[in-house]
């Protein structure tokens, strides 16, 4: 019986950190991204849902292969010691989704900065024929 009340909490606790983390990253990760397309929110958007999409798909398939366990579970120490195991390797796994997608927002808005500056690097000199 211990063993399923650890697979509730621990199913629980992860889901609610792994929607938690998306939603994070859609509402905050729409201003990069609306950036990054010059504007075009329909655009941002369409990204940002697909970025969402693929988080849940990753981490939701994580928490699901994670599930499994060969320990004994006999008292209320060594199921506490179970879930926390498992929710602390299901939180480094969000941690790491969430730096990859801040890296992704960062280069999408990086790649459509360099779309709008000037030929020459701002520092450049441009040389001028002497007037003679």
């Amino acid at each position: 019986m211990h063993i399923v009340i650890c697979y509730v909490i621990y199913l629980a606790i992860s889901l609610a950190a792994t929607i938690w983390v998306a939603q994070t990253l859609r509402r905050n990760g729409r201003a990069f991204l609306i950036d990054a397309f010059h504007g075009n929110g329909e655009l941002a958007d369409s990204v940002n849902h697909l970025l969402v999409v693929g988080f849940y798909l990753i981490n939701v398939g994580y928490v699901a292969l994670a599930l499994r366990t060969a320990a004994q579970v006999a008292d209320a120490r060594a199921a506490i010691e179970l879930v926390s195991e498992k929710l602390g390797l299901v939180l480094i796994v969000l941690g790491a989704m969430h730096f990859m997608n801040l890296y992704v927002f960062s280069r999408l808005r990086r790649r459509g900065q360099a779309e709008l500056r000037p030929p020459i690097p701002p520092d450049g000199r441009l040389s001028f024929p002497s007037e003679s």
